[in-house]
C-alpha cells in the first residue's frame, strides 16, 4: 500500500513539473510580483529556436564597406559623389571563403551605413551602386555576397542603417518610415533567405533639423512578415549587444518589468 502511495506521488510530482510554464524570448512580472516570484519565472525564461541557433554559432562576421571605403572616413556625410564607388577588384566569393576558412559562420553586409548609400540597386534613392561606374551601374554587391554566401554554405545577414544622411525625408518621420520599409522590403525579397537583420541605434539630425521617430513595430513587422526565421540585432528584440564598440560593458542593479532572453 505503502509503494503505491509513493508511486502515485511521484507520478504527481512529475507532472506538476512537466506542466510548469515556460516563457520563450521574454516574461513579464505582474504587478506585485515578489522577489521570489520574478526569479522563480525568469529561471523559466527560454530562447526561441532562431535565438538558440544564433547562439550556437558562436563566430559571426560583421562586414563595414560601402562608400566610406573610399574616402577614409568612419561615418559618410551623405553628401558623397556615387562616382567615389568604383572597387576594381571586388571578390565577395574571397571573402566568404576566407571567412569559412576561418570558422565563421554567418556574414552580414553594411548594405547602407549612415551616409545612404546603398549597396544595392534600390528605386528609393539615387544614392545607390546604381548611379556608380562600377560594372556600369549594374553591379550589386548585395547580391554578390549573398551568393557566395550560398556557394560556399554559410549563413546570410544584411545591416540597414536607420540613420540616413542623404535622404531628404529623413526627419519627416512618416515619409521616412515608409522610405526605410521599402528598402527593408527590397533587402528581405529579392535575396532568397536572410538569417539576420541588423540595426543600429544612431540618430541624428535630418534636413529639416529635427529627430526621426522610428516606428520600430512597422519595421519588426515587416521582417516576422517577409523573413520570419531571421532574428533581429541591437534594435531588434532578438540579439543584444553590450552597449558600445570596445566590448567592455558595466551592470547596474534595476527594478524591471520583464526580462529578456
Amino acid at each position: 500500500m505503502r509503494k503505491i502511495i509513493l508511486t502515485a506521488a511521484l507520478v504527481c510530482a512529475f507532472l506538476g513539473a512537466q506542466a510548469q510554464e515556460y516563457y520563450e524570448k521574454q516574461v513579464t512580472f505582474p504587478v506585485g510580483a515578489t522577489l521570489e516570484q520574478k526569479v522563480d519565472m525568469a529561471s523559466r525564461l527560454v530562447p526561441t529556436p532562431q535565438q538558440l541557433a544564433w547562439q550556437q554559432m558562436e563566430f559571426t562576421a560583421f562586414l563595414h564597406f560601402g562608400i566610406n571605403t573610399f574616402t577614409g572616413n568612419e561615418w559618410g556625410s551623405g553628401k558623397e559623389d556615387p562616382a567615389v564607388f568604383n572597387p576594381t577588384e571586388l571578390d565577395c566569393e574571397q571573402w566568404v571563403r576566407s571567412l569559412k576558412e576561418g570558422g565563421f559562420k554567418m556574414a552580414i553586409i553594411t548594405a547602407k551605413h549612415h551616409d545612404g548609400f546603398c549597396l544595392w540597386p534600390t528605386k528609393t534613392t539615387k544614392h545607390s551602386v546604381a548611379n556608380s561606374p562600377w560594372k556600369n551601374g549594374k553591379g550589386d554587391v548585395v547580391r554578390e555576397l549573398h551568393d557566395a554566401c550560398d556557394k560556399y554554405g554559410i549563413k546570410f545577414g544584411v545591416y540597414l542603417s536607420p540613420w540616413d544622411r542623404n535622404a531628404e525625408c529623413y526627419g519627416d518621420s512618416p515619409a521616412y518610415n515608409k522610405f526605410f520599409i521599402e528598402q527593408l522590403t527590397e533587402l528581405l525579397t529579392n535575396y532568397g533567405e536572410v538569417h539576420e537583420v541588423w540595426f543600429d541605434g544612431a540618430n541624428g539630425e535630418g534636413p529639416n533639423g529635427k529627430k526621426q521617430i522610428y516606428d520600430w513595430d512597422a519595421i519588426l513587422k515587416t521582417i516576422r512578415r517577409l523573413q520570419p526565421k531571421a532574428v533581429t540585432a541591437i534594435m531588434g528584440d532578438d540579439v543584444r549587444w553590450v552597449g558600445n564598440e570596445r566590448g567592455i560593458g558595466t551592470g547596474h542593479g534595476m527594478e524591471c518589468n520583464s526580462f529578456d532572453a
